[in-house]
């Protein structure tokens, strides 16, 4: 890792590398097949792929309720941590759980799963609102970028090693389910042993004086801030925008390799495609963290959403193409697409809202905006899995996704140039 990184801002870019995994391979790779092929295996697979869009959006539901009000409680002094802590520890368990489920067990499987993502989010959550603890102003976009470039390079480890178990036991009648929850274990292991450095060297720096009574205070200080939007006016225009064009991101995240089974692509091909993102992903949110030191962060975060845009139309036109290579063509271009603006979207939000905020107040506003990630991660799977029910072809699900990008584009272009409050 970069040697011109403090020890602090290394342990937090230890914990994106930490959190990746549990991407990759609980939300985008292999528990979405395992959950269509083995789990699942009684249901169609338009009925799955919903199934599996509406359980990312009940995780995604769940912790937006609780977002605001941890977020408030944990601005006072010491708190931030021990939340952190707390939900790092419960993604973990409830991880190392779904190696418990099997053939059939859909509703258990959803389950914990839920749990375990709750768990991860909510950890993420307090993470973020670290970053105005951990380094200055003028280095959030290289260190938030620097956690999203290294989480792609280092969950694309324990995948390599998942990848090994499942092939050496053979593909022939499609997932193996021994080997695949193993793996499933794997990523727990990792997620802790990565977190490490971050739960020893994170410390909260801007804090709100403590009072005798912090629940009720910390639900004071949430009225009173949304009495106050208008004095926050460009956080919470950047928050509409974020809500939208993040929607896009996490949908594609959360259903891409359903959509792609349901294309036709095998497994092994979804795997390739989605280490090459992975890999893509790393020099890609560097660039965009240089380029957005150049050309400021909102027109990098302008340009993320323009590559989404065409690699959503480009999905959406995917089952018209009849040509099998052409097809793997398209699909690998929708693969690049996405590679290339994947990391720096989700890294520049980050830091771009961190200066938009005030300090002392980081986890309370990192609570809103969580509330619009999350509640944006509801709507992108729910919009997609009932569009898709209702026309029985998951093609039309991912055309519903163009309308987030397009929507949040515009919000974001109507925010002022970056600055204080």
């Amino acid at each position: 890792m970069a040697d011109n990184l403090t020890r602090e801002e290394r342990s937090y870019v230890l914990y994106d590398v930490a959190n990746s995994a549990f991407v990759l391979v609980m939300v985008t790779a292999l528990m979405p097949i395992y959950f269509k092929e083995v789990a699942a295996e009684a249901m169609n697979p338009a009925q799955s792929t919903a199934t599996w869009g509406y359980a990312n959006a009940a995780a995604s539901f769940i912790l937006a309720m609780l977002s605001p009000v941890l977020g408030a409680l944990a601005d006072y002094p010491g708190r931030k941590k021990g939340f952190f802590v707390t939900f790092l520890l419960l993604g973990v368990l409830f991880t190392l759980a779904l190696a418990l489920t099997g053939q059939g067990q859909w509703l258990l499987c959803l389950t914990l799963f839920v749990c375990a993502r709750v768990g991860w989010a909510g950890a993420n959550l307090f993470y973020d609102a670290f970053l105005v603890d951990v380094t200055s102003r003028d280095r959030m976009d290289l260190v938030s970028t620097r956690g999203y470039a290294f989480g792609y390079v280092g969950s694309v480890l324990p995948f390599l090693a998942i990848i090994g178990l499942i092939l050496s036991a053979g593909m022939a009648d499609g997932l193996p389910e021994g080997p695949t929850r193993l793996g499933f274990v794997i990523v727990a292991l990792w997620w802790l042993l990565f977190a490490l450095p971050a739960v020893r060297d994170l410390r909260q720096r801007h804090f709100l004086p403590a009072v005798a009574a912090p629940v009720r205070e910390s639900f004071r200080r949430l009225a009173s801030t949304l009495r106050e939007i208008r004095r926050y006016r460009r956080v919470f225009l950047f928050l509409a925008a974020y809500f939208f064009y993040i929607d896009g991101v996490g949908t594609i995240i959360a259903m891409s390799t359903a959509y792609g089974r349901d294309l036709g692509f095998g497994v092994t091909m979804l795997i390739v495609v989605l280490l090459f993102i992975q890999l893509v992903a790393f020099p890609c949110a560097l660039l965009f963290g240089s380029l957005a030191r150049r050309y400021s962060t909102r027109s990098m975060l302008l340009v993320g959403i323009g590559i989404y845009v065409v690699a959503t139309l480009t999905a959406f036109f995917l089952p018209a193409i009849t040509d099998q290579g052409l097809k793997n063509a398209a699909f690998w271009l929708v693969a690049l697409l996405v590679a290339s603006a994947m990391g720096g979207i989700q890294a520049l939000s980050r830091s771009y809202y961190s200066l938009l905020i005030p300090p002392e107040k980081s986890a309370e506003f990192f609570g809103f905006y969580n509330v619009f990630g999350k509640f944006a991660a509801i709507s992108g799977p729910l919009l997609m899995g009932l569009v898709t029910q209702l026309t029985g072809d998951s093609r039309w699900g991912v055309l519903s996704v163009l309308s987030l990008f397009v929507i949040g584009g515009l919000l974001l272009y109507r925010v002022e140039a970056e600055g204080g409050e």
